[in-house]
């Protein structure tokens, strides 16, 4: 049900007329994720340290959402303007902002709309106090944001988008600050948020594909996948990319100045409140008590006055603007010009495609040096899309299986509608951010009824554009280390199953085809290949190549892992203690993911990709299932015959060796040792490259 714009003109007095206390919500979706989304209790906000007061208060807030949401609005209230007036007593400021949040959460779920804003502009001016009074980014800013997040799911509820956008990026510019100290994301918070900032991200994502600011679109898809790495592996570190958040865009200035002021306004009243409430109630003289009440009288007016402020009809035609603007596409955002002069620096034709997974649509994003962002909309449901990936991974991992037809029909999504596109900008190389479960298929794998896509395409796989290095060029002086895991098993419980691994028999004659293809190589096998002899002399090589069992687990960084030859195991949290700044090239050439058949939202790989980028390595390939070991060695063998000579990048080099094993154009003594044909692409399509791809 549509909320009438009369409705804004309410002006917010000590108490608002709501607006229905049975209005049913607009059409969106009803999520409150803080229960699900993070187990860890790491998403929500306010920091609480613990103390007597404040766990009373922090069980005051939980028990009044418990009631909110069984639908018992006025027992919820009760118990939190119980748990709002202890918190003001024992002057606790950060938790009575999260009490107000919550506040607003209830009435926001009655619909009584204009009471919910009251409370969270409350809550906004005393985050924005704390937050001004924070020397490093941290809980204030992160609570500031999240609050920010809250009023924008309100005007999403209210089918005012556009300032639901412009909130939703406020949100997103206090977290992105905070994450150049991402120690401050690990402190526990009360949850007091209808989104999690996850949710936050992709919600704005999909607000502003669905207003076609492509152009913005493109920023917050990049800094989704920043915020999952945060929420899978925490303390994700940003960078000076990642810091800018998202830009205001030109027509949004006047209602940010206007927000500033307004907030600058209560901060500076807020600071007189604060010294006066520093005096005991009971030493307070009656010309304190007086101005404490003129203070909060004015702060309330100050926001009232914003409230009517983004009502007007100024305000409204200002909204309009942000909204032609952003379609006729001529923004000059930051963000997407560094990516496009990034891509124009690359040796080979090259452009992004960001695929964004949501509920009822593909959403696809291809950047390219020179023309404006394209996006195409592929309407089908997220269930069918994940019922294909499902059935082509296992055709994908049987040989024996005819993997074309998922093939095409996922090419038929995620290619075809950018087919001129890509024909138009004379593409060689995607660079692919893919999103969701789309992380468990390989894009090179794709068939279009005549060919694999490889046979088109170089491939390369990204984190994050604001993450990633595109342009360093990789060290000519080729120099590899080589190890492998052979003989032997070992038992291993992972992720709560007890499972075997086993010495690969072909590992031993892939390092050796390598140390014979690439002079200087140093193999190191089984025993000898533990983490205490391997590590350290890592960096000392342009090239690490492992040829040893990897799983990417649905679960934890730490059930993920790198097997060694001696049965000692590195996982993702372990692998992001290495230092690699001399290393080109990490390569595990025996990796699964989704053992026993489960997939996730593919966080496992973005992880590894992400750790492997830390360390100072500048790029990896991985496989993204249990690969023929046959298969494997004849695919490696191919690949490094042609990396050495620098004529290719890692990129097309990987991608020529995928071709030599469809086409069989492999040397005679490699056909005679696999006996029998490598077209499927269970042998040749697993291999994907994350990272820079030079």
């Amino acid at each position: 049900m549509h909320v009438p714009n009369r409705y804004f003109s309410v002006v917010l007095v000590t108490v608002l007329i709501s607006l229905s206390s049975g209005m049913a919500f607009p059409g969106t979706r009803l999520v409150n994720a803080n229960a699900t989304s993070q187990p860890n209790s790491r998403k929500t906000a306010q920091v609480l340290p613990q103390n007597n007061s404040q766990s009373q208060v922090r069980r005051l807030n939980q028990e009044g959402i418990k009631l909110s949401e069984q639908g018992q609005f006025a027992e919820a209230l009760q118990t939190l303007e119980k748990a709002l007036a202890m918190s003001q007593e024992n002057e606790e400021r950060s938790v009575n902002a999260a009490t107000l949040n919550n506040i607003g959460r209830v009435y926001q779920n009655q619909g009584r709309y204009s009471q919910a804003l009251k409370y969270y502009l409350q809550a906004l001016s005393l985050n924005k106090e704390l937050q001004v009074n924070e020397k490093t980014p941290g809980q204030a800013h992160i609570a500031l944001g999240k609050t920010y997040s809250n009023l924008g799911y309100l005007f999403e509820r209210l089918q005012k988008p556009e300032l639901a956008i412009f909130f939703y990026k406020h949100c997103v510019i206090n977290r992105e600050k905070v994450r150049l100290n991402p120690a401050a994301f690990s402190v526990p918070q009360i949850d007091a948020y209808n989104l999690s900032v996850a949710q936050t991200y992709r919600t704005l994502g999909e607000a502003l594909l669905k207003g076609k600011r492509i152009q913005e679109a493109i920023r917050i898809m990049d800094l989704v996948k920043v915020e999952e790495l945060e929420e899978y592996l925490h303390n994700v570190q940003g960078n000076e990319q990642t810091a800018k958040g998202i830009e205001v865009v030109p027509a949004e200035r006047q209602i940010k100045q206007k927000m500033e002021k307004t907030l600058g306004d209560a901060v500076a009243l807020g600071k007189e409140l604060e010294t006066l409430r520093q005096i005991p109630p009971q030493k307070r003289t009656p010309q304190q008590k007086k101005r404490i009440e003129e203070l909060v009288a004015t702060q309330q007016k100050i926001l009232d006055e914003f409230y009517d402020f983004i009502s007007t009809a100024v305000v409204t035609a200002q909204v309009d603007q942000i909204s032609r603007t952003a379609r006729q596409q001529n923004l000059d955002l930051e963000s997407l010009n560094a990516i496009r002069d990034n891509l124009a620096r690359l040796p080979e034709k090259s452009v992004l495609l960001y695929p964004l997974v949501l509920k009822d649509s593909l959403e696809l994003i291809l950047v390219t040096p020179e023309s404006p962002p394209i996006h195409r909309t592929v309407a089908v449901k997220r269930e069918k899309v994940y019922q294909t990936i499902a059935a082509f991974r296992q055709a994908l991992q049987n040989p024996t299986q005819e993997a074309k037809q998922p093939a095409r029909q996922l090419y038929e999504w995620l290619i075809k509608p950018i087919e001129n596109d890509l024909k138009q900008a004379g593409t060689q190389t995607l660079i692919y951010a893919p999103d969701d479960q789309l992380r468990y298929i390989p894009l090179s794998a794709l068939y279009d009824g005549k060919q694999w896509l490889v046979q088109g395409f170089g491939v390369n796989h990204i984190t994050a554009a604001s993450l990633t290095n595109f342009n360093t060029v990789r060290k000519s002086n080729v120099r590899v280390l080589a190890a492998a895991f052979t003989k032997g098993s070992y038992e291993l419980k992972v992720a709560n199953r007890q499972l075997t691994f086993s010495g690969l028999p072909f590992a031993e004659r892939e390092v050796e085809t390598l140390a014979a293809t690439v002079p200087g190589t140093k193999t190191i096998l089984d025993d000898a290949f533990s983490p205490k002899t391997t590590v350290p002399q890592m960096d000392d090589y342009t090239i690490v190549h492992l040829a040893t069992h990897a799983a990417f687990v649905v679960g934890e960084p730490e059930d993920s892992f790198i097997l060694f030859g001696n049965g000692d195991r590195a996982n993702l949290r372990d692998v992001a203690t290495w230092s690699l700044p001399r290393v080109d090239l990490v390569v595990l050439s025996a990796c699964e993911t989704g053992l026993g058949g489960k997939l996730g939202n593919g966080e496992e790989i973005l992880g590894f990709g992400y750790q492997i980028q830390k360390t100072g390595a500048r790029s990896a390939i991985a496989s993204l299932w249990a690969v023929d070991d046959g298969g494997t060695q004849s695919m490696m063998s191919s690949f490094y015959a042609l990396l050495p000579s620098g004529k290719l990048t890692k990129a097309q080099a990987l991608r020529q060796a995928q071709i030599a094993l469809i086409t069989g154009d492999l040397p005679q003594a490699q056909q005679q040792s696999i006996g029998g044909s490598l077209t499927h692409p269970y042998y040749w399509a697993p291999f994907i490259l994350i990272g820079n791809g030079l």
